[in-house]
């Protein structure tokens, strides 16, 4: 079986996703801070007939991504896909919104470590073996600010666009190798409850996107637009 493992997942796009390549065949490995909310989402899965399994692990201490990373190879044998979307976590210490005006080293190094700095991390951690092997799919999910910036995120879309310009890079790097990278940014409200006026959309509609990009092979990024 292959395995995708998808990194910040939770009960909104990470679930999707995981329903999208779990009912295709994939094993899915789940991974982020809390090990009781992946739990639920295994055992969600499990009910659907999918093989799941939760791997704890913060992505902004690197050795804990990197050891759960290691655990899904030596659970499912191999990593075939990596979904990378660790979702925002607002308020936290040292990480909050600011308008370009108002950025600052302070206030964007929590972003760039959180939004590219771990996605880096991750890649780091499955590359090697994809490349060996010829064969694999590295995804990675920004907010649609990465493309076309809004004001108010002025420090989040700057780190979500050097993720963004780092991914078609190496998509560029990668080109002939068997190992396909590309970008997703979601430019809608993710479920119910965004601003008004705001175009929102369901993970469901959303994650055949990601599936799409594995399995057509043939751009580097796609924009999620209502």
């Amino acid at each position: 079986m292959p395995t995708i493992a998808i990194v910040g997942a939770g009960p909104g796009m990470g679930l999707a996703i995981a329903r999208t390549f779990g009912g295709r065949g994939f094993d899915v490995a789940l991974i982020s801070r809390t090990k009781e909310k992946l739990q639920t989402l295994v055992d969600q899965l499990g009910q659907q007939g999918i093989t799941a399994e939760a791997f704890p692990a913060d992505v902004l201490e690197r050795d804990s991504l990197a050891s759960a990373l290691d655990a899904v190879k030596a659970r499912f044998g191999s990593i075939d896909v990596l979904e990378y979307s660790p979702a925002p976590q607002y308020p936290s210490p040292g990480a909050t919104l600011a308008a370009p005006s108002e950025s600052t080293v302070d206030n964007l190094q929590p972003q760039i470590e959180y939004i590219f700095y771990g996605a880096v991390a991750a890649t780091q951690a499955v590359l090697p073996a994809m490349r060996e092997a010829g064969a694999g799919t590295l995804l990675f999910t920004t907010g649609g600010g990465s493309v076309d910036p809004v004001p108010m995120l002025g420090n989040v879309n700057a780190a979500g666009a050097a993720l963004r310009n780092w991914v078609i890079n190496l998509g560029k790097e990668l080109s002939g190798s068997g190992v396909h990278a590309a970008h997703v940014a979601i430019s809608v409200w993710i479920g119910d409850g965004g601003p008004e006026g705001f175009p929102t959309a369901t993970p469901e509609q959303i994650a055949p996107l990601y599936w799409d990009l594995h399995e057509s092979r043939d751009r580097s990024e796609a924009v999620f637009k209502a």
